[in-house]
């Protein structure tokens, strides 16, 4: 039902900007909001950022200030603006769907990624 395009990957030197965009499409009943999670290579799949019904935004640890998210009126967009990005930050991103109440039918949906490359 809900479907999830994430764009805005790509290559990029260090100390460069991304600004990564993910889009919701599809009906659904159910309610839920969108967040930024990332797995490096070897690595686990980590919070990059995400937004509380109170519209307030929690960065993971790694961010150090250096990202921003934001999100359109109907919570159907959500962009991921990174700026001062390093080598570290090399990871697939992923937009990720979760119902505000889990049920039989509204289940967690995720993106299918899109790459960032830091070079050094």
């Amino acid at each position: 039902q809900v479907r999830l395009t994430e764009s805005g990957g790509g290559s990029v030197p260090a100390g460069g900007s991304v600004r990564l965009s993910c889009a919701e499409s599809g009906y659904t009943s159910c309610k839920g909001g969108l967040s930024w999670y990332r797995q490096g290579p070897g690595s686990v799949r980590d919070l990059v950022s995400s937004i509380d019904t109170a519209g307030n935004a929690k960065y993971g640890d790694f961010v150090k200030g250096r990202f921003t998210v934001s999100q359109d009126n109907d919570r159907k967009t959500l962009t991921l603006q990174m700026n001062s990005l390093e080598p570290e930050d090399t990871a697939m991103y992923y937009c990720k769907w979760t119902p505000v109440v889990t049920s039989r039918s509204c289940v967690s949906r995720w993106g299918q990624g899109t790459q960032v490359t830091v070079s050094s």
